[in-house]
Parts: C-alpha cells; structure tokens; sequence
C-alpha cells in the first residue's frame, strides 16, 4: 500500500514521529496495517550498529532486506531509521516502485545543537544515547532530503523543537491524507508508483539467485554431514563437494547446529553486500564454490 521513510539527524524526534504517524494511520477511517521497522525490531545496539562503516552498511542492507520481504499492496511500512544517505533512500523508493505502491518521506527538522542536547539528556536519564564521537559523525555526513529528487517526494517537514510531535501535526495529518486517500481517475496529488520493466526482472532474477544459493549450500553441508558420519564424528581431511571445488578439512567435530548457523550467516551476508557490489551468484556451481571458500575461513581449514 505504501512506504514511509522517516528521516532526520540522530536524536531528532523521529521515533516520536513514527510512533505519531501509526497511530493517526490506525484512527484513520480506512484502518490500514502498519508497521514500524527499526534497529530496534533486530535488537540492534545504536552505537553497535554505527560503529564504522562495515556495521553500518551491514545494519542498512538488514533494514532494507526486511522492507523489501514486508512491502505489499494491504500495509504501510514505515522505516523508522536515520535513512541520511540519499543513495540509500534512493534504493528504498526503487523497492517502493517495484512494489507499485505509494512513497513518502517525513523529515525531523532540527539544528544540531538541540539533537546534541537531547542526546545528552537521554545519557543522563540512562537511555539510548549515541557515543559523542559515533553522533558527530553521522551528524556530518547526513544529507538533507530534497523535495526536488523523486526519492525525497512527496515530503511532509516536521520541526520538532519548535512544535511538539502529535498525531495532530500538520505535516502528519498531510501525510495520513496522501496515505489513505482512494486513488481514482479525478484523483489529483497522489502517485502510486509503478514497476517497471527493469525492476520486475530485477526481482525475478534476485529470486533465482536466492533458491540456487539457498539448494547449493543446504547441498554442501549434506556432503559434510555425510562425511562426518562415515568418520563417526572425527575429523575428515579432503572433503570433496564436486569436481573442480576446493576440498574442505575438518579437523574437529562440527555439528549441524553450528554447520546451519554458518550457513545462516553465510546467505545473510551475501544478500548485504549485494547492495552495493555485484548480484549474489545465479549458478550453483558458483554458490558452491563462496561458501566452501567461506567455510574454510571461518573453520580455519583453509
């Protein structure tokens, strides 16, 4: 149905906003689902999350990871995170237009001596606060939206420090009108974005690559199971998945608990750093072939 985009500098309200906003989308006469995704829905530390650049972008290819499984014609997402870079907003409103589905985002407008003094106040009061180094940072880095880009429209400005957050607030009430508002003929305002060619087979080929990762590695850990239990739990040196593959050595027991949490974390990391760098493989052969080589890194059989 849609996908909101809350955006604003660290400490600026935007939890406040994003909490406000389902809100007035519940009271509202259509009643639509929605949802709230943040760090907080992964149990994620904000300092642990912003750390460097690697936790960083590991935390925003989560983030976008479950937009992309939730976005659907019958609810409204709303991404409850900094979302500072513009590229990634830009890679947000794609999955909103490959969804053919409304975009918006709400911006938390407020200097950066109030974001830095409310920071501080929530570490007096013990709660989630960012390191100073960790806030001045993403501070200078945040990159303001632009109603003039397609990824930063429409966009409803929100001032926090001068005006309190309410589910009564202009910019809210705006929204909730550009949200919920029946799309007709005569309707005049509201863009319901629509996939295109090159999206439709972006996302077909993206489900290929995620069914051939997800059969050639359940296939590896078949054969190192099945090795392991011919050696009756020892160690097993020259394990050979396929022809032309590097071999795997086991030089302890390694259970299936452990051999399916690697590969967990192995599929999970491949979809993040496709982001930003060339597609997860489509064939199994090379599917295979990362995760051997990412088994014997962390096995250290290598």
């Amino acid at each position: 149905m849609a996908l909101v985009v809350i955006c604003g500098q660290p400490c600026s309200g935007k939890s406040t906003a994003a909490v406000c906003l389902t809100e007035a989308l519940k009271d509202a006469e259509s009643k639509p689902a929605v949802r709230i995704i943040n760090e907080t829905s992964f149990h994620l530390d904000r300092n642990e999350s912003y750390a460097d650049m690697v936790a960083e972008k590991n935390l925003r290819g989560v983030l976008r990871s479950e937009v992309d499984r939730s976005l659907s014609k019958d609810n409204i997402i709303v991404v409850d995170s900094l979302n500072s870079i513009k590229g990634y907003r830009y890679e947000l409103w794609c999955l909103a237009r490959a969804a053919g589905i409304r975009y918006c985002v709400l911006y938390c407008e407020v200097e950066e001596t109030e974001c830095r003094k409310w920071n501080e106040e929530r570490r007096e009061k013990e709660e989630p606060a960012y390191d100073d180094k960790i806030f001045e940072d993403l501070v200078r880095r945040f990159e303001k939206p632009d109603r003039r880009n397609r990824w930063d429209s429409p966009l409803f400005e929100l001032w926090p420090a001068r005006d309190c957050i309410e589910k009564s607030s202009v910019a809210i009430v705006d929204a909730i009108s550009y949200l919920t508002k029946k799309v007709d003929s005569k309707t005049m305002g509201v863009k319901v974005l629509q996939p295109t060619i090159a999206t439709q087979n972006a996302r077909f080929s993206e489900s290929n690559s995620l069914y051939e990762m997800d059969r050639a590695t359940q296939e590896v850990i078949n054969v190192i199971v099945a090795a392991q239990s011919q050696a009756f739990g020892g160690p097993v040196n020259g394990i050979c998945v396929s022809p032309g593959l590097p071999t795997i050595n086991i030089t302890r027991s390694v259970g299936l608990p452990e051999l399916r949490r690697l590969r967990r974390t192995f599929v999970k990391l491949t979809g993040q750093s496709s982001l930003s760098g060339p597609p997860p493989p489509s064939d199994a052969e090379s599917a295979k072939r990362m995760f051997v080589d990412y088994l014997n890194r962390e096995l250290g059989t290598g």
